[in-house]
């Protein structure tokens, strides 16, 4: 007999758990869409493909559902979850790149620096697009970095957890959540202006499309007799 838990927007991690355990589908689908955003983004952070992220997502669940009597509350639930989602993600990582080269991480003191990619509140129509080109922007470059500083950044920078939860979700010292999180940030920053850089060179473009329009409009207008080089409008 199914139990009908508290509403999901008023119920804690302690009563989702509690029902789960006693039966209740209404319950972990609670659960599932309070952390889905999260643990998503988690996977995809390792697996830099939505699918691939998808299905490791819906194996992380199917897991977590076959072993909720086995959560204690050392951790919180979230934290929980998100171990079971990375090692989804690493296995399936581990079936379809078998090659990947592991990259090593040094330990820093270095201090990090904020990276700012908050959307403008602008919701016009222009801004809007530039805000969806801008975040493909970002997502392309987070894609391109090392494994562990890419979901450390997700984790930290997107989902906004603490250091300590990082460190948690990512059986991790918070030193190195520090350090990948710093370099991430510096990487970010080195290939973003890099790609700023080029943008600026083209900048106000003229060839292409627009050269061919002055072109082909102004010999017309000559051609029209509209303009001659004398300043003389020719003779029919």
């Amino acid at each position: 007999m199914d139990v009908q838990p508290v509403p999901p927007d008023a119920a804690n991690d302690d009563s989702l758990v509690r029902d789960v355990r006693r039966g209740s589908p209404t319950a972990f689908g609670a659960m599932m869409r309070r952390y889905n955003r999260r643990l998503y983004r988690t996977a995809r952070a390792i697996l830099k493909d939505d699918s691939l992220a998808e299905d490791a997502l819906q194996e992380a669940y199917l897991a977590a559902f076959r072993h909720m009597d086995e959560f204690r509350g050392d951790a919180a639930l979230g934290t929980w979850l998100t171990r079971i989602v990375v090692n989804q993600a690493l296995q399936a990582l581990r079936r379809t790149r078998r090659d990947r080269v592991v990259v090593p991480f040094e330990e820093s003191d270095a201090q990090h620096e904020a990276l700012n990619v908050a959307d403008s509140p602008d919701t016009g129509p222009e801004n809007m697009l530039l805000r969806a080109q801008t975040r493909r922007l970002i997502e392309r470059n987070i894609d391109a970095l090392p494994e562990g500083y890419r979901t450390v950044f997700v984790l930290r920078e997107v989902e906004d957890l603490t250091v300590e939860e990082t460190a948690a979700a990512l059986d991790i010292p918070a030193a190195t959540v520090r350090t990948r999180l710093f370099r991430a940030k510096a990487r970010l920053r080195e290939s973003l202006a890099q790609q700023m850089d080029v943008a600026t060179q083209d900048a106000f473009g003229f060839d292409g499309e627009r050269c061919d329009r002055i072109v082909r409009t102004v010999l017309d207008r000559i051609e029209a007799g509209l303009m001659h080089p004398t300043g003389l409008v020719p003779r029919k």
